[in-house]
């Protein structure tokens, strides 16, 4: 789980790590906004269709490849077309083409997904037709990342609350 295993460690202990693992296993993988915003923790699956996704089985561990993995892991990668290799070793890429198509297939608007620190909190990718959504500023205390709320209004206009990084102070040293 990237740092937030380190940071849970780090704050309170594993076992901790290890329940909210347990309520991720429980939690669906996908969700759909009035049939046009498609969201994902991580991204697109190739060959991914509705019908899989609500046949997916929740509670379960996260398989090691196929349409759960993608969903929860892959990434878009700038300047890529069709699907590569993840240099995380899990799930794959995709590039704005497969995005494209993707949401002609679905007839959906827009994909929504987390997953990777954006610096400003959200960032778009294939003309929009894709945002990444960061909401933890100051990711693991290691960032000065902004983090972001994305709101949908009732005519699907999106709009973003974003959460500036809070302002660290540099150690005072005293003089004698």
């Amino acid at each position: 789980m990237y740092g937030f295993y380190a940071e849970c460690k780090r704050r309170y202990s594993v076992k901790l790590w290890k329940q909210f693992g347990e309520v991720f296993n429980c939690m669906p993988v996908a969700a759909l906004i009035d049939d046009k915003i498609f969201c994902a923790h991580g991204g697109l699956s190739p060959g991914m269709d509705f019908k899989q996704i609500k046949a997916l089985q929740r509670p379960c561990e996260v398989p090691d490849d196929g349409l759960m993995c993608y969903l929860l892991w892959s990434d878009p990668a700038e300047g890529q077309n069709g699907w590569g290799e993840s240099p995380r070793q899990v799930a794959g890429t995709f590039g704005a083409d497969v995005v494209r198509k993707t949401c002609e297939k679905l007839d959906i608007d827009l994909v929504v997904r987390a997953h990777e620190v954006v610096e400003e909190g959200y960032s778009f990718f294939a003309d929009r037709q894709l945002v990444t959504l960061f909401s933890a500023p100051n990711y693991c205390g290691e960032f000065d990342n902004s983090g972001a709320v994305m709101v949908v209004d009732a005519d699907l206009t999106c709009s973003f609350k974003v959460l500036k990084p809070a302002v660290r102070s540099r150690p005072h040293f005293l003089n004698f």
